[in-house]
């Protein structure tokens, strides 16, 4: 088919995008709104003594002045942490209870303390500046180096110590230690990255008193989480509160979950009884989304003389800012733990991890959201432990990595890989990226003065393509096709996929496909995460085709009088018809579904339209090779990317083009932190920075060369559509290859991220030295 799977179909929703006709939460207006300026904490770590509002109450334009105490009179309660975490000991996670305004302290700096609701925003924010807080300085502990030793942050946590996590046999770990021929360590450091997503949050609430029903529009990666979530906080029943999202642009992670700001504009818009918006601006962004990553982790590996693993030890430490974001500890330990090894063959793995309270913004999911950072240590210990045992990083590899016949083979969780071929990914990524010539093209980057260096990555990501997922197929009176679904798409391309897919199925024109998100009134879905929605959404949306066709063959029956006779359904050419048995009667879908419309069949009120739910049992396992290529100026430490090329297994793919973007765009993502991303708090004042593009870099275009993308499709075993997904890949083998390169041009092990043209400078001179 033109438009059907396996097809690169141009992105429906670009057209909109690029002719100025999106439709942002921004973009939207409301009779009688009024705007929201925050009064945010200066200090990291501070008592509240006093807030005074009244100056700011009195301040031209103001209509109110929320603080904590509108927030108890409405009765919402504190921010929650739904991490699955216990420490290894059996105990929970010590919890920070957040209020949505700042009642008694500060716990970073941005906090919010006050909300001013103004006719205009330039006048929230004069207003703003007039709230006066009488702040009683305390101790601040900036950075995960100095949470351990500084001032205790939250009650229930002494050494600021959130959880002290463990998994896996430390004992039988030490003993294939004891046995080791050769162990490689490398400590390792992922730097805090700020999302920055190009539409900063968001959040419009509208209340309607006679109903007492609330309205949020907000930017997110799912409507229904959001709705759930918001609800209980606010303790309002699930059918007084709609959460709706128009276009996203950008969430990386950082718009899953729920900020402050959202319940507080529908507190707000209550209490004024107007419409009440609120949008961060970039400062805002900085101080209050949550950041990702922010470790640092020591990883230990056993090998025998043959260079096969034995064991694999790790211990690390987590940031997880001022208070628990939602899944922050889980981010930290079992989202990457689960993969902790990779595809390789590893015996036993004990990993203790130590989770941290800081006077830093919270921590939370960034793309990728654990598997990078898992992807990223393991890869490393691969490069150290070729030096180790002198047989070549792609050598050992080779030797550690199971082939298909292994399959499916379980980790040290229990955690089945189900498909691929990862010897061959390895072996066909090397010829794809030419390796056999590096070193010629080494010997003309050193005579014009160049170090070049060869990074090689194998990763693998777990998705999280489990629970259920419902979905709707609806028709039109003039038979168009409506898809519901309750994931939701921040640039990754959800309508014309989720089109393809059901266009074959079902036989229907893809230009008559439209598809209906963002509105918790419509289906209430898990949102989109963990490179989760073309298998739970996708899937959802092949089993309502599945009932489509199951009602349509009864129901074209009574329409072409089959009298009993059979009706089958075929997608020929293109076009899907039921055919009476034995007959040449037969009907488009499209036609029975305008037909049951118009007629109003007895059994079919609804016409075709369908529902489904959808359940995922496993997991599945994107995986594949990353390849690159830098060149080091020695006299001034700067790295260019001089090539760059993937080679992966997403399983079935169902639109190459869209596949392509979401690979270059993480592995752009990947770069930037690995050589230029960086948020820094000061380690005694808890100040930020880097709150500003200024002190913040980002990767442009001249950064990158060309990205070489090439797949291989081998289906998974565990979803009927084969997918893998492909969201968060990128990112994964980014990280470790390009630092891989940059070790191997300056000759040393390992060099931490970011690798700035200052640190690989100071290295090159270290090792001068």
């Amino acid at each position: 088919m033109k438009f059907g799977i396996g097809q690169s179909v141009r992105r429906t929703e670009d057209i909109r995008f690029i002719t100025g006709q999106g439709q942002y939460t921004d973009d939207l207006r409301f009779d009688k709104e009024t705007f929201v300026a925050f009064a945010r904490s200066p200090h990291a770590h501070a008592r509240i003594a006093k807030i005074d509002i009244a100056d700011a109450k009195a301040a031209p334009g103001v209509v109110d002045v929320l603080t904590w105490k509108d927030v108890e009179a409405f009765g919402a309660g504190p921010m929650p942490c739904l991490a699955p975490l216990r420490n290894r000991d059996g105990t929970p996670v010590r919890q920070s209870p957040k209020p949505l305004l700042a009642k008694d302290r500060v716990t970073f700096a941005g906090e919010a303390v006050a909300m001013v609701i103004a006719e205009t925003y330039a006048q929230a924010s004069d207003a703003a500046e007039l709230v006066d807080v009488e702040y009683e300085e305390l101790g601040a502990s900036g950075t995960l180096d100095s949470a351990a030793t500084g001032t205790q942050i939250w009650e229930s946590a002494p050494n600021n110590e959130c959880f002290d996590w463990a998994a896996g046999d430390e004992a039988v770990a030490a003993v294939a230690f004891g046995k080791a021929a050769h162990v490689a360590t490398v400590e390792v450091v992922q730097n805090r990255i700020a999302p920055t997503s190009m539409e900063t949050r968001n959040a419009i609430g509208l209340y309607e008193k006679e109903k007492e029903f609330y309205t949020l529009y907000s930017g997110n990666q799912g409507s229904g989480g959001l709705r759930d979530r918001t609800r209980e906080i606010l303790n309002l029943p699930a059918e007084k509160l709609r959460v709706v999202t128009t276009d996203v642009g950008g969430g990386f992670g950082m718009k899953g979950f729920m900020y402050p700001e959202q319940p507080l504009v529908l507190i707000a818009a209550k209490k004024v009884n107007r419409p009440v918006r609120w949008s961060s601006d970039r400062t805002e962004a900085f101080l209050t989304d949550d950041h990702g990553r922010d470790m640092k982790t020591k990883g230990e590996l056993a090998l025998d003389n043959d260079g096969k693993i034995l064991a694999l030890r790790i211990t690390g430490t987590a940031n997880m800012g001022g208070y628990l974001s939602q899944f922050a500890p889980f981010i930290a330990t079992l989202a990457g733990g689960r993969i902790f090894g990779g595809v390789y063959r590893v015996p036993t793995v004990f990993a203790h991890i130590k989770g941290y309270y800081s006077n830093s913004g919270p921590i939370d999911a960034y793309r990728g959201a654990g598997r990078p950072e898992a992807a990223y240590l393991m890869e490393r210990l691969m490069d150290v432990a070729a030096i180790k045992t002198g047989l070549g990083r792609a050598e050992i590899r080779k030797r550690n990595l199971p082939g298909p016949s292994e399959l499916p083979f379980k980790n040290w969780t229990g955690v089945s890989f189900d498909s691929g071929n990862y010897p061959h990914m390895l072996e066909e990524s090397m010829k794809r990226a030419d390796v056999e010539g590096f070193a010629a093209r080494k010997k003309q980057s050193e005579a014009r003065g160049k170090k070049r260096g060869l990074g090689i990555a194998y990763y693998v990501e777990i998705t999280f393509a489990v629970g259920s997922e419902p979905a709707r197929v609806a028709f039109t009176e003039n038979g168009g096709v409506e898809l519901f679904v309750g994931t939701q798409s921040n640039g990754q391309g959800h309508e014309t996929a989720f089109a393809q897919l059901v266009a074959e199925k079902l036989g229907v024109p893809f230009e008559s496909i439209t598809v209906k998100q963002g509105d918790s009134d419509w289906v209430n879905g898990g949102g989109t995460g963990g490179s989760r929605s073309l298998n739970m959404a996708g899937g959802a949306l092949l089993g309502a085709s599945d009932e489509v066709i199951r009602k349509g063959k009864t129901a074209a029956g009574q329409v072409m009088q089959a009298g009993g006779k059979d009706v089958s359904f075929d997608v020929v050419e293109g076009t899907g018809r039921f055919c009476v048995a034995g007959s040449d009667r037969t009907m488009s879908v499209t036609e029975l579904a305008v037909a049951l419309k118009r007629d109003k069949v007895p059994g079919f009120e609804n016409g075709l339209d369908s529902d489904a739910t959808f359940n995922g049992a496993a997991p599945t396992f994107p995986n594949g090779c990353h390849v690159c290529e830098v060149e080091v100026d020695p006299d001034t430490g700067k790295v260019d990317l001089v090539s760059y090329s993937v080679f992966d297994d997403f399983g079935r793919v169902i639109n190459p083009m869209l596949v392509a973007g979401q690979v270059h765009g993480g592995v752009v993502q990947g770069i930037g932190q690995a050589l230029l991303e960086n948020a820094v708090y000061d380690a005694e004042t808890g100040q930020p920075l880097s709150a500003s593009f200024t002190d913040y870099a980002m990767p442009r275009a001249d950064d990158l060369p060309d990205i070489k993308f090439a797949y291989e499709e081998i289906p998974c075993k565990t979803h009927e559509m084969g997918a893998k997904g492909c969201g968060e890949a990128g990112t994964v083998g980014a990280l470790p290859v390009v630092i891989s390169a940059i070790a191997d041009a300056i000759g040393v092990a390992h060099i931490d991220m970011p690798a700035t043209p200052e640190r690989v400078w100071r290295a090159l001179h270290k090792k001068a030295a």
